[in-house]
């Protein structure tokens, strides 16, 4: 039973329907249908119905899904019959079949597609070179034989008209090593003739649309299809194929096949051919059959690459050999017409027989040796024509419904006998099933001297005209008791027109000669027999019927040698909707697929049946005696054991191997319990796993923190040997261990490492200190007020040198200003409490720039002239200096900001090298004497305030200037110093 689909999809199984009647099936598929569920099984048949849509459900997680599985493991699936193909084959080492029939539109060609990518997907493990290329070339020829073997048709865009059996040969480890591809009766009317609203086959239409213009122009052709006579009713119809793009992809896959390009440049003329024939046009000059237009025998004499008077003398005449004389008979217009058209047909079968025959050449099985390589098993698959169950007057379709009604028997017999040899098998017994063999419909058409084909086979051997009437008078003659045959008299087709000429379908044996003697050599290896004089071809040909009727006999003993599986497609309405399911149709089609003949017979005995082993691998968890495991004797007694407990012992047989339940009722109550007992095993099994996880989860974390800490340890022990080694002697060393690079601490030391940096600067600092005078302690601590202020805001602070405090006596001022201040200095009174004294530039009341001298002591600042022999001319008491504004450049201006908004501006530099900073000295010196925090602002410009008025100072670099000068400006001051 398949998993994983509740019951509002329906039954997944019909054979588990409550009922098995028609309206239960058409309900259950039209229910499945609807909620998107296109695959359903009948025991191990799969019924498909075409969608009509593109579905994901064949991408390759959906394979991998399947692969490997039993049939009912998983939801019905083509993947789960296919699979079940391959393991027979592989396991057993069986050669199996695949059959896919319905009627036409019903998808069986795509279903063929889905098997084939599907076992080509789930063989080859070691993407060997020859495997990967078999596998290729068989799902290449699809697309060839598409095109030159399908057409569109008012029920499908793409129908199968021809007959496909293609055999997958594998080695003895279930790889592809080749195949073989047999053709059973292309429907050759279609290429001079179709019903309204169809076309002629893809090629046609591939090759007017989609080749280059420089090959139509070799082919002589154009790229309107009604301009030929043969296709001109499918060229006058839109379709939604897209023949551009179809021809590329064919060619290239022709390619890739193997096909050389001389091949397939003959391939398009024989299409081309093919058209000009359907062109030519007979006319009489008295009594002489005349061609009208004559350019084309020219154009085909080109493509065929022969003699342009052989071609005309083949269209026109016909040699007759009369005893030992051999005389050439001239046609009528109807004769010369018949003859083009059975030409035309004959050429493009003989061409899609070569392109058949080609394509097995390539991907054939060679060079194998069963003795050396293992034996050779292989997986047919069965792409048949589609049946119509519509009233129609074609040959072609009368055989092909033929062929279905003939797969049908095999498929009953087959059936049939898988479960009576299964019961057998199983010590089951047998209970008769009443069902309609169709055996009797067979017998009627290929009956020897009485069936359909025979009749048809007289008709054809009549001397003189022979018509449809003559036909069904023999019919008449000997079915007319036979219980299902009845004539048109009756008004119930049967037998209706088959068109007795498609049967005959006579080809004169001066066509075969003239293809044969083309100097072509791939056109004259299609025409094998032309060699023969019309002296040497005395055998009347077999007709079309009769070779058809002995492929299928060929065909139906080819299958029923294998172990079959089988695809029966639906098709659910007529106007390819994807949601519109017609009741009436899909029933005929039911009926005529047998479909509810087969759920009887599989449930005459029982319903269900599985082998022991996996019937308590499923149910085991239902009963106390066989969960988790059973101790019994064996798995037969386990099943025995559940069942009794379940109280479904009645309803059941024990065969050899497996179980059989009788009634769906057991197995939809097993199935309730199962998921029932699966709920509670599922939360045990959780609660269970989830325990063993949280404790693997914390065995691990603690192994892990005992690992962790342990690692912790080590490296800190490790770093800090380390910075013992490496800082153990820094009192002895000349920079007491300032080169001494620190090692990597681990992250858990990093603040521990920054700790000690701090440490050992700080004794780095005290080590140096500690032997410094009291006048160089204090330019330090200058230095390092200077630093805290100024750092990373300034350009220079003027702290790589020593700071000498008076400069005016220390070479940078000029004599003169030197002699007069050492004279003063004797003088001053506050001499002892000096401590820094500057030359500077200061802007005075009428706003120039005049030089001045500062002094600055531990409690005034005083300003000097140095005109007037640097007497003191004004002092600021050092409490009323609230700040000061230094630029961030080099230049040396600042800013003193008083309480009374009378701030002092001056420059520095007004009589030192311009490479000199005083900057930094001066505010060192100013904040460590300092008894309260002063302000040290770095800005560019400078506020500031002038005689209590609001001022800006601007720094101006210029380039020819020499001293730094201060100027008037509209918002204050501009300060020019010396630029690069």
């Amino acid at each position: 039973m398949a998993e994983h689909e509740s019951l509002e999809f329906g039954k997944a199984d019909f054979v588990l329907l409550d009922n098995v009647s028609m309206e239960e099936f058409m309900s259950n598929l039209k229910l499945r249908f609807e909620k998107g569920r296109i695959y359903s099984y009948i025991g191990e048949v799969v019924v498909s119905v075409n969608p009509y849509r593109a579905m994901n459900i064949y991408g390759r997680d959906t394979i991998e899904q399947y692969k490997g599985r039993e049939l009912y493991e998983r939801p019905p699936h083509l993947f789960a019959i296919a699979d079940a193909a391959y393991k027979a084959m592989k396991r057993r080492n069986k050669d199996t079949c695949i059959v896919i029939s319905g009627e036409s539109g019903a998808g069986k060609t795509e279903a063929s597609k889905y098997i084939m990518q599907y076992i080509a997907a789930i063989t080859n493990p070691n993407q060997r070179a020859e495997v990967e290329r078999v596998k290729n070339m068989l799902l290449k020829s699809n697309c060839v034989l598409e095109a030159f073997g399908n057409a569109k048709t008012n029920r499908n865009d793409n129908s199968s008209r021809f007959g496909k059996y293609m055999d997958i040969n594998f080695d003895f480890k279930g790889d592809p090593i080749g195949g073989h591809i047999n053709n059973y009766l292309l429907e050759k009317s279609r290429v001079i003739f179709q019903q309204p609203g169809e076309r002629s086959f893809h090629s046609y239409y591939q090759l007017l649309k989609g080749a280059p213009d420089s090959l139509l122009r070799s082919l002589h052709i154009q790229r309107d299809p009604t301009a030929y006579n043969y296709i001109k009713v499918g060229g006058q119809i839109k379709s939604g194929i897209n023949d551009g793009a179809d021809f590329k992809a064919v060619a290239d896959a022709m390619k890739v096949i193997g096909f050389t390009g001389d091949e397939i440049q003959t391939v398009y003329k024989i299409l081309a051919t093919i058209l000009h024939l359907g062109n030519l046009t007979f006319g009489v000059d008295g009594d002489v059959t005349l061609i009208e237009n004559t350019k084309l025998v020219s154009v085909i004499r080109e493509l065929l690459s022969t003699k342009e008077e052989n071609v005309e003398k083949a269209l026109l005449y016909r040699t007759v050999a009369t005893g030992r004389d051999v005389i050439e008979k001239q046609h009528t217009t109807q004769e010369a017409s018949y003859g083009r058209d059975a030409l035309a047909k004959a050429m493009y079968e003989r061409l899609f027989c070569w392109i058949v025959g080609r394509i097995n050449d390539i991907i054939e099985v060679k060079n194998y040796d069963a003795r050396v390589h293992g034996k050779n098993t292989v997986i047919g698959v069965l792409d048949i024509y589609g049946f119509e169950i519509f009233q129609n007057n074609s040959f072609e379709q009368f055989c092909i419904n033929y062929c279905n009604e003939k797969l049908q028997q095999l498929f009953i017999q087959l059936v049939l006998k898988q479960e009576q040899e299964e019961y057998q098998r199983e010590g089951i017994p047998w209970k008769h099933i009443d069902y309609f063999n169709n055996q009797i419909i067979v017998d009627l058409v290929e009956q020897q001297h009485k069936g359909i084909f025979s009749v048809l086979d007289e008709a054809c051997m009549n001397v003189g005209k022979v018509t449809d009437e003559v036909f069904l008078q023999g019919l008449n003659g000997k079915l007319a008791k036979h219980a299902h045959y009845t004539s048109r008299k009756c008004r119930t087709l049967a037998v209706s027109k088959v068109k007795i000429p498609n049967n005959k379908d006579t080809l004169f044996q001066d066509f075969k000669r003239l293809l044969y003697n083309s100097s072509n050599p791939v056109l004259k290896g299609m025409w094998p027999e032309g060699k023969l004089s019309i002296t040497e071809v005395t055998k009347r040909p077999l007709t079309a019927a009769t070779l058809f009727k002995n492929s299928m006999i060929s065909l139906v003993e080819n299958l029923a040698c294998k172990e079959p599986y089988y695809v029966r497609c639906i098709k659910p309405n007529d106007v390819k909707s994807p949601l519109l399911f017609e009741q009436e149709r899909c029933r005929h089609q039911v009926e005529y697929l047998g479909l509810l003949e087969n759920v009887r017979v599989r449930r005459a005995g029982f319903a269900y049946r599985q082998t022991y082993p996996r019937f308590l691998q499923r149910y085991k968890m239902i009963s106390e005696f066989t969960w988790p495991n059973h101790d019994l004797p064996s798995d037969k007694d386990a099943v025995k054991r559940l069942l009794q407990g379940c109280g479904f012992d009645h309803d059941v047989a024990y065969g050899k191997t497996k179980v059989f339940i009788r009634t769906p009722r057991t197995l939809f109550s097993l199935e309730e319990q199962r998921v029932e007992m699966v709920q509670r095993i599922v939360l045990f099994l959780q609660k269970v796993w989830r325990g063993t996880i949280a404790r693997m989860r914390y065995r691990r974390m603690r192994a892990a923190l005992v690992i962790l800490q342990a690692y912790r340890r080590y490296k800190v022990k490790s770093y800090i040997r380390e910075v013992n080694r490496r800082f153990k002697n820094v009192r002895s060393m000349k920079d007491y261990g300032r080169h001494v690079k620190w090692p990597t601490p681990p992250k858990v030391l990093r603040k521990f490492e920054d700790a000690l940096r701090s440490i050992y600067n700080r004794w780095w600092a005290w080590t140096l200190i500690k032997g410094l005078s009291p006048e160089e302690a204090l330019q330090v601590r200058a230095k390092v007020a200077s630093l805290e202020a100024l750092k990373g805001q300034r350009a220079d602070l003027g702290l790589q040198r020593a700071w000498e405090g008076n400069y005016l006596v220390s070479g940078w001022g000029t004599v003169k200003c030197v002699s007069l201040y050492i004279g003063r200095k004797k003088q001053t009174q506050q001499q002892r409490k000096q401590r820094h004294i500057l030359c500077v530039s200061q802007i005075n009341r009428f706003h120039k720039a005049e030089d001045r001298a500062v002094l600055i002591t531990d409690r005034h600042l005083y300003k000097m002239d140095p005109l007037k022999q640097y007497k003191p001319m004004k002092s600021i008491p050092l409490y009323n200096v609230t700040g000061l504004s230094v630029s961030p450049g080099k230049d040396q201006l600042v800013v003193f900001h008083t309480k009374d908004s009378r701030d002092l501006v001056v420059c520095l530099q007004g009589m030192v090298p311009a490479n000199e900073s005083r900057i930094g000295e001066l505010v060192g010196t100013l904040l460590s004497h300092f008894k309260r925090k002063l302000q040290v602002n770095i800005a560019s410009p400078i506020q500031c305030s002038m005689n209590g008025r609001k001022c800006t100072v601007i720094v101006e670099p210029k380039i020819n200037q020499s001293q730094p000068d201060f100027t008037k400006s509209r918002s204050g001051y501009i300060l020019a110093v010396p630029g690069n």
